[in-house]
Parts: C-alpha cells; sequence; structure tokens
C-alpha cells in the first residue's frame, strides 16, 4: 500500500488540510477509484471504506490485485470540521452555500478542441490520449479557493480511472445507486452486491457532481467525435447510497465491503471467485421518474409509509398535523413506485421534500438532482 497526501488551499494562515489516498495493486494495468463521504455528514461510506482500506492490504500481500485500487476514506475534510452547536454541516459549504457535490470543473470542451487534430481509428491510443489531455487540463485549472481546491483535488485523483465508485447515504433509506443508462450494464452486479432497491438512471442529471463529471466528459466527446473516431466510454461512475446517516455499524460496513469486493472481483479487478449473484432487488428505473413528495404546508410530521416500501399511486405517505388549528393533511404520491428515502426531520416546512419515490416512467426534465 502506498499513502499519500495531498495539500489543499487553505483559508487563512495556521490551517492545514489535506486529503489522503491510500493506493493498492498494481499500477498501469487500470484503476478503480473509490472514495466516501464527499458529503462530510454521511458517515457509513467511510467505515465500509475502513473495511476496504484493511481487506485490500490483505488482498495486495497476497498479490490478488490486478488493477490499482486508489481509496479515499474521507474526501471532504472542509466539510467534517463544520460543527455549528452540535449539529455538522457537511453538505453544504458554510462559506459559499454550495453543495459539496455539485460545480465540479467541466473540461469537455477544452479537452475536445485539444485532442481534434490527434484523434486516429485506435481506440487505444484515444482513451490514452483523453486521459492524459484531462490530467494536464486538471493540473492547469486555476484554483482561488478551498472549496474549488478540493474539488479539483479530488478529481485529479480519479480522472484517469476506468470505474469510480463515490460512496454516499440519504437521510433515512434502503441502500440504493445511481448511474448511468450506458454504465447500467456494467454497474448492475454491483446493484445487485448491494441488495440495492433502486437504481437511479441519468445522463445528465445537472449540477455536474462527482460521478458524472467523469461520464458526461467520455460521453460529450463520444457526441463529438463518435461518427468519425473510435471513443469508447473510457470511465463509468456510481453514486452508492448506503441506506441513511444512522446506519453505521460494523455488521452492515463488512456486508457492504464484501459486496463491493465481490463486485470488484466479478469485474476483474480481483483475482479469485466472486459470490453467486443474487437477484435484482428492483428493476432500473430513471431518474428522471423519480417524485419528490413535497408537503403542501409546514406542521408536525408522521410519517406512515417506510424506505423500501412500493406504493400504489395517492398512497398515504405521511401527515402534517398542526397542533394549533388541529389541521390534518394528508401527504401522498402521485406516481407508483418505490419509495427509497424520506426526511430524518418530524417538522415540516411548507414545500419541504420529504420523500423520494423512484416511478417506471420518466415526466422531470432539466435538474433533476435535490439541493
Amino acid at each position: 500500500m502506498h499513502h499519500s497526501t495531498h495539500d489543499i488551499l487553505a483559508p487563512v494562515p495556521g490551517i492545514a488540510r489535506q486529503i489522503h489516498s491510500f493506493h493498492f495493486g498494481p499500477r498501469g494495468a487500470g484503476k478503480i477509484y473509490i472514495q466516501a463521504s464527499l458529503h462530510a455528514d454521511e458517515l457509513p461510506g467511510m467505515l465500509v471504506a475502513w473495511h476496504l482500506k484493511q481487506r485490500l492490504g490483505e488482498l495486495e500481500a497476497q498479490g490478488l490485485l490486478r488493477r490499482e485500487i486508489v481509496l479515499v476514506p474521507i474526501a471532504n475534510p472542509v466539510g467534517l470540521e463544520q460543527v455549528l452547536m452540535d449539529m455538522p454541516l457537511g453538505r453544504f459549504e458554510l462559506q459559499s452555500g454550495e453543495n459539496f457535490n455539485r460545480n465540479f470543473v467541466d473540461l469537455s470542451d477544452k479537452i475536445g478542441d485539444q485532442i481534434e487534430a490527434h484523434l486516429s481509428q485506435d481506440q487505444d491510443h484515444n482513451i490514452a490520449l483523453i486521459r492524459e489531455c484531462l490530467r494536464r487540463a486538471l493540473d492547469t485549472h486555476p484554483v482561488h479557493t478551498p472549496l474549488q481546491s478540493q474539488r479539483l483535488t479530488l478529481q485529479r485523483l480519479a480522472c484517469d480511472a476506468e470505474m469510480v465508485l463515490d460512496l454516499h447515504c440519504d437521510f433515512e433509506a434502503v441502500a440504493h445507486l445511481y448511474t448511468t443508462p450506458e454504465a447500467w450494464p456494467q454497474v448492475e452486479p454491483l446493484s445487485r452486491y448491494l441488495g440495492a432497491q433502486a437504481s437511479l438512471l441519468a445522463t445528465d442529471s445537472g449540477g455536474q457532481s462527482f460521478d458524472e463529471c467523469f461520464t458526461l466528459v467520455w460521453w460529450q466527446l463520444q457526441q463529438r467525435f463518435g461518427k468519425q473516431f473510435p471513443i469508447p466510454q473510457g470511465s463509468f461512475s456510481v453514486t452508492v447510497e448506503l441506506r441513511g446517516q444512522g446506519d453505521v455499524s460494523h455488521p452492515l460496513a463488512e456486508q457492504d465491503c464484501a459486496a463491493i469486493l465481490d463486485y470488484l472481483t466479478q469485474y476483474g479487478a480481483i483475482e479469485g471467485q466472486a459470490s453467486t449473484l443474487p437477484p435484482l432487488s428492483y428493476p432500473a428505473t430513471p431518474l428522471a421518474g423519480v417524485e419528490p413528495v413535497a408537503t403542501p404546508l409546514g406542521g408536525l410530521l408522521v410519517f406512515h409509509a417506510k424506505p423500501g416500501q412500493y406504493l400504489e399511486t395517492d398512497q398515504l405517505i405521511a401527515e402534517v398535523i398542526d397542533p394549533l388549528s388541529d389541521r390534518v393533511t394528508a401527504v401522498r404520491n402521485v406516481q407508483p413506485g418505490l419509495m427509497y428515502a424520506r426526511s430524518l426531520r418530524r417538522m415540516a416546512t411548507a414545500g419541504m421534500v420529504i420523500a423520494h419515490v423512484a416511478g417506471r416512467q420518466p415526466y422531470r426534465s432539466g435538474y433533476l438532482l435535490s439541493p
């Protein structure tokens, strides 16, 4: 194992921040990148990463790793220190108000201009060319704030990986994941091993999140040059949602660690025999088919539906109770589907999204992500 530290821009003198990466396996034979807790208040993935670090060290010592596997257990030191009055605030940077998992650098046009005169009919040449140009562009991209510095550090670590796994969690949820329709055939075994109860697909969900800042580069280059030159999808990414924020335990982390290792074995990054593939819990569905269920007004929130429950049309999800007027308002879904996540809060404000339901028919467009 090789341990690297990467300095990120400090906000003021006297403060030092670093990203730590742990590198296992042979270099030059392909690369897998795994990170955890980009939203710093989402900790199940951090424990899974710790278990992965122990197991990858053992597998490396046994000579069973076929790819380089890069592990970043703490992807957001900036957000990890944001604790206000005993409340962790790891989703948004306090200085800018920006979501830590949005606005990663989009270099598609710049890379396209650089490679246009150098592409060939050799697919491997084109892959190597794109990755090298992407590395150089990220290395020279200007940095003005600690948040930009952290984002670029993570992009540099992952930009040449063939697979990117970004470990997150929701508020209260069952295991689920996000990836692209193009990558779904490769990602389906991961969904099975994890027991993901929803697999949500979108080529571009808006917001330039960490996972899509890689897949979109390749997809956009394919759109621009694919009729003239062979450009494969040189990187695929998955945002893995490891249930809810309170699901931090060794049994769950060991289970998720084993699932990821089985997937990497099935993929060919680890030598050995993967466990038998379990059935798919729920078919993959379009992210554009997800219904964000919101409350029409504020009040005490009492849920009637649980994550993992399949809902028919117009099913009761929750009640909002006004303890002053005694008014009780039912909150129901419009589309049928699997409710995979719900809010931790129990005092709703008017217009607050309290649950997400994975429907099978797309009906939304544009920006598809939560704030």
